[in-house]
């Protein structure tokens, strides 16, 4: 067993274990650190940012952060969620995001960001992309209009499925999601319904066919509970073990 230590996250003593980020182990403490392109299958890569925190005075993302015992670590205050407010008006003003005719509406981890931390205005002028959307599978439909960029459907193409599917490509405002098929279309890969990389996005960028709105908005899964319950609730942690999940796996070696 590793030897445990604590550090202090917004007064309260949370124990570590040596290796784990400062996310990883107030995920598993019961403690709450809003974010998104972080997930706990995946080593972490910072991405989005909203998981910033404070740690001994100087920002740093949670999800990259190692935990160090002592160090003191502020999260739920003001300063750091208007900071994360701020970052969730940007990933909504960068693409076209319809909620109320959104099939992933109440299934949206941004969306239910973004309740969670009472975005109540736009805050940015949005710049509506001319953006596409690939009907060509026959059993997904990909509508790059709601991409946020998290790179999470990459990491799972390739580390998980083996198929490196998706990429990112370009700089800066130009960076967008594209499908590893000299045609760009999604048909013309070995994509399928059961890949990891159709299950990881947390917005409404991949999407399966003929299931759409099965499942009635208000009894959705962040209709239900909000996503910082449900993040506990999911968190690989002693006694929460989900399966397949790689970190409880390699956790528990």
């Amino acid at each position: 067993m590793s030897e445990t230590h604590t550090f202090r996250l917004d007064g309260d003593e949370v124990p570590f274990a040596e290796g784990q980020t400062v996310i990883q182990a107030a995920l598993s403490a019961g403690r709450y650190i809003p974010h998104l392109c972080y997930h706990p299958e995946f080593k972490p890569h910072g991405s989005c940012k909203v998981c910033t925190v404070k740690a001994d005075g100087r920002a740093a993302a949670s999800c990259t952060l190692p935990a160090r015992a002592g160090m003191a670590v502020e999260s739920d205050t003001e300063e750091m969620n208007d900071l994360r407010r701020t970052l969730v008006q940007m990933l909504f003003a960068e693409g076209n995001h319809f909620c109320p005719s959104c099939e992933k509406s109440g299934n949206c981890m941004l969306q239910a960001l973004g309740y969670d931390l009472g975005v109540m205005t736009a805050g940015f002028r949005h710049f509506f992309p001319d953006r596409p959307v690939d009907a060509s599978h026959p059993d997904l439909l990909l509508d790059f209009n709601r991409c946020i960029l998290c790179e999470l459907c990459v990491r799972a193409s390739c580390e998980v499925d083996e198929k490196c599917v998706f990429a990112l490509s370009g700089r800066g405002l130009d960076k967008h999601l594209v499908v590893n098929a000299v045609s760009g279309r999604l048909a013309d890969t070995d994509v399928a319904l059961g890949d990891k990389a159709v299950e990881v996005c947390p917005v409404g960028v991949i999407l399966k066919k003929r299931v759409g709105f099965a499942q009635p908005i208000g009894a959705r899964r962040y209709d239900a509970r909000p996503i910082s319950a449900q993040a506990l609730d999911d968190a690989p942690r002693p006694g929460n073990h989900r399966s397949g999940c790689g970190a409880c796996e390699e956790g528990a070696k």
